[in-house]
């Protein structure tokens, strides 16, 4: 599993070339640090829909609670907020891909510096 670094969108420009900032995503999965303002981009330049899941390390009384996926279409991007319920032991989100072709990935952090 491959460690994403979070890359800084300043509020005070507001711009970021999420794009170019975009690594292939790792066949083993990613992990990324979480927290509020932070979250993934993620881009599929495949010809085949992508489902890109968070794992949701927590329980409520006991209960398992559900992963978190997002369906990417062929040639489209998504966004998926990092928030603090995907926190695993290592204190990063645990990121897995159906599949990594054509797959590139990012996190970013909005306010930072």
């Amino acid at each position: 599993m491959a460690n994403l670094n979070l890359v800084p969108v300043p509020v005070a420009t507001g711009i970021a070339d999420v794009a170019a900032q975009a690594v292939a995503a790792s066949g083993g999965g990613d992990a990324a640090p979480v927290g509020p303002g932070r979250f993934l981009y993620v881009a599929n330049g495949d010809a085949a829909s992508k489902t890109v899941t968070i794992a949701t390390p927590g329980t409520v009384s006991g209960l398992a609670v559900a992963d978190a996926s997002l369906v990417v279409a062929a040639g489209d991007h998504g966004i998926i907020p990092l928030a603090n319920v995907y926190r695993g032991a290592n204190g990063r989100a645990a990121i897995t891909y159906s599949a990594v072709t054509g797959v590139t990935v990012a996190a970013f952090e909005l306010g930072s510096s």
